[in-house]
């Protein structure tokens, strides 16, 4: 080519798509490192509050950044930086103390120091246990359990209370089953810089009630806190299925508040 010769049109087209695409690019980047992360919901241990097929926003910045969940951290790294302590009633993701590739959410029901304990189903924090009231009945559908075996074609009832944690947050949990296998515990001592997680569905929810499977919770495990529903499809749909979606959609449920 000639000295100052015009380039030919398709450079200025990949040129153009460059200089559009990059900035976007690394604005989704950085928003999704530092800022928000997308979260799947793959089970109900989290029903009635998350759903199976809601996908949540997760603030990373809310309790500062750890090597979970600030992005390329040195395997050096160690603690966190800007940190702000997590509040009882809080819903995280955090990283899974016993798999180091395994993503978990769940509410902080025990801070650090607290004892917890469930007795015949019914939460006790330091010796006292958390006022709740029965509600109405959660309406469970085909598609809301990991296994739609469960509901086969039909909906069932499920009993539901309403829990007011220390502090003030109220929340509903499910009650499946009479005497589940975690309804009566001995009592958990939170340790130092730990917390206590559990799901809102208390008999179909493996966390800190299990010690050999997720136990205590360290600070720096946690990524961040559960902000706001963006998406929601149920029916065992994915959010692919495009066709499916007139039928499985839950609109009621998009860009709700997280509580």
């Amino acid at each position: 080519m000639n000295a100052g010769a015009e380039p030919r049109p398709e450079q200025g087209t990949v040129q153009a798509a460059l200089r559009f695409w990059l900035p976007v690019i690394v604005v989704v980047l950085v928003v999704r490192s530092f800022l928000f992360q997308p979260f799947h919901i793959p089970s109900g241990s989290m029903m009635a509050t998350l759903l199976i097929g809601d996908s949540l926003f997760v603030s990373k910045f809310s309790y500062g950044y750890s090597r979970y969940s600030l992005p390329f951290s040195p395997p050096i790294f160690s603690g966190r930086i800007f940190a702000s302590l997590p509040s009882r009633g809080d819903i995280v993701v955090f990283r899974s103390p016993k798999d180091d590739s395994v993503d978990l959410i769940k509410r902080i029901i025990g801070l650090p120091g607290d004892r917890i304990q469930m007795v015949g189903g019914h939460l006790h924090i330091n010796g006292e246990p958390v006022p709740r009231e029965r509600i109405e009945d959660f309406v469970a559908t085909e598609g809301d359990f990991v296994d739609s075996e469960e509901v086969p074609g039909r909906a069932i009832r499920v009993r539901q209370w309403r829990e007011t944690l220390p502090g003030g947050v109220s929340h509903a949990t499910l009650d499946l089953v009479n005497n589940g296998q975690l309804d009566d515990t001995p009592v958990y001592d939170v340790p130092p810089g730990h917390y206590f997680m559990m799901g809102d569905n208390r008999d179909d929810s493996t966390d800190s009630r299990v010690l050999d499977e997720v136990g205590y919770v360290p600070f720096e495990n946690i990524v961040g806190r559960a902000e706001i529903i963006y998406f929601s499809i149920g029916d065992g749909a994915a959010a692919w299925q495009i066709w499916r979606w007139p039928t499985a959609l839950r609109l009621r449920r998009f860009f709700s508040i997280i509580r």
